[in-house]
């Protein structure tokens, strides 16, 4: 398939302003999360995620006019400023997903300080619109399939909220909804929620069990993707794996904090604790 990576030079980019995504996932109390949207219309609401946090679907073990995929590795050394990845990855800034997110993305809460980059839930002090809440967002200006993903992180702990890594594309790349993701629910840190989508359809949820507290120090997370298999890792051991219908659609790789709206019984309420920081030190792609 010509729209996947191969080995090559280092071509990435960087860009300011994460996307926007409306969903209808607020209608399941066990809804999954983050798709994520191009700010191109930020108004439109093209992405969702609707699922059921389940661990019998997938199978267990321990020509567009969007560009062109990237064709080499990605590599961003967190720990330094933006300066220094601006190139390859931007903030989202000023608008909203809408629906289950309850916060405006601000490239203010993007902040890299103290050898890593943080990711912020606070108030939104702009005045603008009805959104009490502000995230964060960073996100590829790239597009990049199959291969190996990996973040080093540590996510926010707390009711409500959810960190998350992940690939997505969708509408408003001209693109089928696809999606791999890494979340972590606040209210449980204890464990990572594993997700895919293919052109829309979703309901891949996994929740797998640490044996740590995720939020308490730095571990790394990631996914080999595969046109067969999706196999996800952490601390570089195989902890689970899925082959069913698995998304063929390169995307840009993504970071992003927020709370969540009317999704108590999948995230828990969230009770309005600000600031709320997840930290990212490094994100590694190799095809």
């Amino acid at each position: 398939m010509n729209k996947f990576l191969k080995n090559g030079a280092l071509i990435l980019a960087l860009c300011a302003a994460l996307c926007g995504c409306a969903n209808d996932r607020g209608n399941s109390s066990t809804d999954s999360t983050s798709s994520v949207q191009t700010p191109s219309d930020s108004s439109t609401s093209t992405g969702e995620s609707s699922s059921e946090e389940s661990s019998t679907s997938e199978s267990s073990s321990t020509e567009d006019s969007n560009p062109a995929p990237s064709t080499s590795g990605v590599l961003a050394d967190l720990t330094g400023t933006l300066a220094d990845v601006s190139s390859v990855f931007e903030c989202s800034d000023g608008w909203t997903n809408g629906s289950m997110f309850n916060c405006t993305w601000r490239k203010a809460n993007v902040n890299f300080s103290d050898g890593s980059m943080k990711l912020k839930i606070d108030l939104d002090g702009t005045g603008e619109g009805l959104i009490p809440y502000s995230g964060a967002e960073f996100r590829s200006k790239d597009f990049y399939g199959y291969g190996m993903y990996e973040v080093v992180m540590k996510p926010i702990k707390n009711d409500g909220v959810v960190s998350s890594f992940f690939t997505y594309t969708g509408p408003t790349d001209q693109n089928p909804w696809d999606e791999i993701d890494i979340e972590f629910l606040g209210k449980d840190t204890t464990t990572v929620q594993f997700n895919y989508y293919t052109d829309g359809v979703g309901k891949h949820e996994y929740i797998y069990d640490l044996g740590f507290d995720a939020s308490e120090d730095f571990h790394t997370y990631g996914f080999n993707w595969q046109e067969d298999k999706i196999t996800w890792y952490v601390d570089g051991e195989e902890v689970y794996s899925a082959d069913k219908n698995i998304p063929t659609t390169p995307g840009k790789i993504m970071m992003n904090v927020w709370p969540g709206k009317g999704v108590d019984g999948w995230l828990k309420a969230y009770d309005g604790t600000t600031p709320l920081i997840a930290e990212y030190k490094s994100v590694d792609y190799k095809g």
